[in-house]
């Protein structure tokens, strides 16, 4: 089983948005991150009030409107929210 190894400084985010289709996550080391919104159910159906206000955490991202955590580790596994349909899936 291989292991993903993260060094913590280089991978804390610096920014992050969402746009109609992907949410992007900037690192500190510079490299950017999209993952598909529908990943996220909960950011996809948010208003995009909800989805501006948010706060950069040494691990990854919280908007508080709508009291979601994603972690920068699970965005580089590739891993969904629970529950998560491709939108071909629905």
């Amino acid at each position: 089983m291989a292991i993903l190894e993260i060094e913590v400084e280089d991978a804390r985010p610096v920014a992050a948005h969402c746009d109609d289709a992907f949410l992007h996550v900037t690192l500190a080391d510079g490299r950017r991150l999209a993952a598909p919104l529908w990943w996220y159910p909960r950011l996809a159906s948010a208003p995009a009030s909800a989805l501006a206000e948010v706060e950069l955490m040494p691990m990854g991202i919280h908007w508080p409107a709508i009291d979601e955590d994603i972690s920068v580790a699970s965005i580089l596994r590739g891993e969904k929210a629970p529950g998560a349909c491709a939108p071909s899936e629905q």
